[in-house]
């Protein structure tokens, strides 16, 4: 069975910053996608951050230069670095994952959500 654990959410003044990381586990033969979304009271789920396999990446023009995703494939860890923090940035962030596991097709996988507050 596959598991997403995430953590380093909290509570940031505006202006600081923050690292959330993911742990992908279990019965895993590869990972493609690992991505980062968020969604706050309200609202729908939206897609913060994204990275292949490869290393390539993409951000929601909401947070173009501000955050940062790295991820190590050996670990099967994904991390969001999130760096001048706005009050609009608080929400629940949640950790994605696209796995190959043994004897099964690719499958999507959720972290359970960890929450970020920024605020003074």
């Amino acid at each position: 069975q596959v598991q997403l654990v995430e953590s380093g959410g909290g509570l940031v003044q505006p202006g600081g910053s923050l690292r959330l990381s993911c742990a992908a586990s279990g019965s895993i033969v590869s990972i493609n996608a690992m991505d980062w979304y968020r969604q706050a009271p309200g609202k729908q789920r939206e897609l913060v951050a994204h990275t292949s396999r490869g290393g390539s990446a993409n951000f929601a023009d909401s947070v173009k230069g501000r955050f940062a995703i790295t991820r190590d494939n050996a670990l099967n860890t994904v991390w969001l670095h999130m760096s001048s923090l706005k009050p609009e940035d608080t929400a629940v962030y949640y950790c994605y994952a696209s796995i190959w596991s043994p004897g099964s097709d690719w499958s999507d996988y959720w972290g359970q959500g960890t929450q970020v507050t920024v605020s003074s």
